[in-house]
């Protein structure tokens, strides 16, 4: 009897660290779990952005956690938020548009172009009354048709030893 009680106390106990976990949310695209703590090892698994984990270690920079299917490994702090994302809401026009109220954008979702200009009707009335240029329109075309690679991003902070790539 006595051992039963043992361990029932130490299952409820087990169960209410569980309940209590903290956990993180996976917010950048491109989110590898690590067998170690370190940019250059193994790759567990890829994390989509949004995904739930479970902190099982803070070690600093880097996090070791669970993910809902029981993988554990050790992803960089600064890939995760300890907030669920929030969904964007709404459709309208985006950015600028009839959903601006209710909209959750973040940088990830938000097209580069549309965010620097807004091409709502709202914002391109405003610009219209405002008299842009027509010389700083077209500079804006030629800065906005350039294109930066997920390739080109990660040598930059390999480089720079940023982020994940900081010693």
């Amino acid at each position: 009897m006595r051992k039963t009680a043992m361990a029932l106390l130490l299952l409820a106990l087990s169960a209410s660290a569980a309940a209590g976990a903290e956990k993180r949310w996976v917010v950048s695209e491109g989110t590898a779990l690590k067998a170690e703590q370190s940019v250059s090892a193994a790759s567990v698994t890829e994390l989509p952005v949004g995904a739930e984990l479970t902190l099982v270690e803070g070690a600093g920079r880097w996090l070791k956690v669970q993910t809902s299917d029981g993988k554990e490994g050790w992803v960089y702090a600064g890939r995760v938020s300890d907030t669920a994302p929030v969904a964007e809401v709404g459709g309208g026009e985006g950015l600028f548009g009839d959903s601006l109220q209710k909209s959750q954008i973040t940088t990830a979702k938000a097209d580069s172009a549309r965010s620097i200009r807004g091409l709502s009707p709202e914002v391109a009335q405003y610009a219209k009354q405002r008299g842009t240029p027509e010389n700083l329109k077209k500079e804006l075309d030629r800065i906005l048709s350039r294109k930066v690679s997920d390739k080109d991003i990660k040598a930059f902070l390999k480089e720079g030893k940023i982020g994940e790539y900081a010693q």
